[in-house]
């Protein structure tokens, strides 16, 4: 059974991620007060690779729950080192030899995804697992266009404290933070030489492009509603190490406004790839859009 070019782990892939939200805010800054994060000289909107990350976890732990291999390491409420101690207690390693290492680093490779993915520092504790370079790097994701960060003022009915109703006080004040409407784009990058190093299969390309497809789908939040992935374009290379950069096969997709004032809708915007340029060897699959 032939494997399909984009689930194929021996090759080397490159991937556009295009999404967008109306009225919500995809990624706060905490620098500047759970603000949309923006480009102070430019004006567009940015997320970070880390919030895409966090949801691409989210989506493996609900759609790979309990099944071996497919752990997270990254997860809210429990410490790293703990999960360290997991690799030694398991294989019954003592931290005083030096091949400890070496094994519970495997163990943690086989173990969890994001390890065996993103890679992960996990040298900390005495228990430790040393660094793994994982081989899928995301970039930040920006706008087409600059967006126009709002906040919003709203009210509540109750309050917070009882001592506030004693005192009369029959509303309570908060706000909302957003951005009426922004596309982006990131980036990404698969390198099979690295993922040959940490056992990355084609069963976790699959997993990993199913989480990409659902990520937005299953993060809904009253500042995320309207969040949606509107392509997912994969170009994968013909060998471990590519038939060209990753930046030409990335200009060949262009996106590009069709209204003359700010946009409101994914239809304001005309998606097109120029499959006439694409270097030879290099195969193109749209897993979405």
């Amino acid at each position: 059974m032939t494997t399909a070019p984009h689930l194929d782990p021996t090759r080397k892939q490159d991937f556009v991620l295009v999404f967008d939200v109306r009225d919500g805010n995809p990624n706060g800054d905490p620098d500047a007060g759970g603000l949309p994060r923006t480009d102070p000289e430019t004006g567009e909107g940015l997320v970070s690779d880390v919030a895409v990350k966090r949801k691409i976890r989210n989506m493996i732990a609900l759609l790979k729950e309990g099944e071996p291999g497919y752990d997270i390491y990254v997860e809210a409420g429990v410490s790293l080192n703990s999960q360290h101690e997991r690799a030694y207690t398991a294989l019954g390693l003592d931290a005083k030899k030096k091949d400890s290492v070496e094994a519970a680093q495997r163990w943690m490779c086989e173990t969890f995804f994001d390890v065996r993915m993103f890679g992960a520092v996990m040298s900390t504790g005495t228990q430790r697992a040393g660094r793994v370079q994982g081989p899928l790097q995301l970039t930040f994701a920006r706008t087409v266009d600059p967006v126009f960060p709002v906040e919003h003022g709203i009210t509540r009915v109750t309050q917070t404290k009882t001592e506030h109703i004693d005192k009369g006080e029959t509303t309570e004040m908060g706000n909302k933070r957003m951005i009426p409407y922004g596309l982006y784009v990131g980036y990404g990058h698969f390198s099979a030489p690295l993922a040959r190093k940490t056992g990355v299969t084609s069963g976790d390309l699959a997993a990993l492009w199913r989480a990409m497809e659902l990520m937005f789908e299953h993060d809904r939040a009253s500042s995320r509603g309207e969040m949606a992935l509107r392509g997912l374009h994969v170009f994968t290379h013909g060998d471990a190490f590519g038939n060209a950069p990753a930046h030409r096969l990335f200009d060949l997709l262009s996106i590009t406004s069709q209204v003359g004032g700010p946009a409101r809708d994914f239809t304001d915007y005309t998606v097109k790839l120029d499959d006439s340029g694409l270097p030879d060897g290099v195969t193109y699959t749209p897993v979405v859009g």
